[in-house]
């Protein structure tokens, strides 16, 4: 079966509090950019905080990478392209591209891997029922 490609890319104006002493978006802040991708693709496609809460199930990040590679400006707007990569173990995984909405230069890119835990915070090795049904849902497996 083919898999679904699903991503969403979601607009987002850089404040004022946002910026550092250069005038640009301080990098901690991409961070973010990439947690306001992953809350839109989860209202999107049925797979937010609240959801995996409901099931039992709490998603930690357990690795983050974001390579910089255009400095961003207050007023600027920014598209954060948020993307699903399927995998067999018993994590989400997301990968980032952040434009810059003027001209669409690449100002970021990155990846995102959530593990699962119980509500005891103990890792779960197999993937959760919950995320099973998604996984059919969207034609990740049969």
């Amino acid at each position: 079966m083919k898999h679904k490609n699903l991503s969403i890319k979601t607009e987002t104006i850089i404040r004022f509090s946002e910026i550092d002493s250069m005038g640009v978006v301080w990098h901690g802040n991409y961070i973010k950019y990439f947690e306001d991708g992953r809350e839109a693709f989860g209202n999107k496609y049925g797979l937010n905080y609240l959801d995996f809460y409901k099931n039992g199930i709490l998603t930690p990040i357990v690795k983050l990478s974001c390579d910089f590679k255009k400095p961003l400006k207050y007023g600027e707007k920014a598209i954060i392209e948020t993307k699903y990569i399927d995998c067999e173990a018993a994590k989400l995984k997301h990968e980032y591209i952040i434009y810059r909405s003027s001209d669409m230069e690449i100002v970021a890119t990155g990846t995102s891997i959530q593990a699962f835990l119980d509500m005891n915070r103990e890792l779960m090795l197999t993937i959760p029922p919950f995320f099973a049904e998604w996984k059919k849902k969207w034609g990740f497996i049969d």
